[in-house]
């Protein structure tokens, strides 16, 4: 009867091959010689080339409208009367990274998430996009109004993985997994964009500027 045998050097085989490889589940203190690198560290050698790195299995989450934030001046309305002026507003929204930093625009790191986010879904993903525009605002007696803008946002899940020709920190090959937040289209999933006026009491302090020199009994505005 015929049996069987593992080559002798199966079990070499795969050592080795762990031994290549390393994962970073988390961001780490500054690497010395013979620790694990950081994370950042691993980021960096991606947007460099230094690492040749993809971007593998990306799972995009459903959007959500972000936190709105002022994208206008202030209208201070120092007068007896509502009062109303046509302000500009913009508003630039980037990514950033669950282990630290924003994604650069035109950056390698921006480039590689395209290319990954592209090939899966067939949907072109931008790390950062710029909304401009014009409103008016209108403003009660005593009060202080802005344009205030939220963003449609969305996180993509995913995993580094960074190729060396030759052994860095003992490995040829670490892992990150990574989560990057950043804007996505208008009307994606349903969520919209959201531009709207908002307007509060002024303060004593602000108040003093109306009955100050040239702005009292006008409308100004302030950056």
């Amino acid at each position: 009867m015929k049996t069987h045998r593992t080559p002798r050097y199966g079990r070499r085989t795969t050592a080795l091959t762990a031994a290549a490889l390393g994962t970073i589940l988390a961001a780490a203190v500054p690497a010395t010689a013979g620790e694990q690198p950081t994370a950042q560290q691993i980021l960096a050698d991606c947007a460099s080339g230094e690492g040749k790195c993809t971007f593998n299995s990306p799972q995009l989450g459903e959007a959500y409208l972000g936190e709105p934030r002022q994208v206008s001046d202030l209208l201070y309305n120092c007068t007896d009367s509502p009062a109303s002026q046509s302000m500009s507003w913009a508003d630039t929204v980037g990514s950033s990274h669950s282990v630290g930093g924003s994604v650069t625009v035109g950056g390698g790191i921006e480039g590689i998430v395209t290319a990954s986010v592209t090939a899966t879904y067939n949907y072109t993903w931008q790390s950062s996009r710029t909304e401009t525009s014009s409103f008016t605002v209108t403003v009660k007696p005593g009060e202080v109004g802005w344009i205030s803008r939220s963003q449609v946002m969305q996180q993509i899940t995913g995993t580094w993985q960074t190729h060396y020709d030759d052994r860095k920190w003992d490995h040829y090959y670490w892992f990150v997994p990574d989560v990057i937040t950043g804007p996505a289209p208008n009307g994606t999933d349903g969520k919209h964009n959201a531009v709207v006026v908002k307007s509060r009491p002024m303060t004593a302090d602000e108040k003093k500027l109306c009955s100050t020199g040239s702005t009292r009994d006008e409308v100004f505005t302030r950056g």
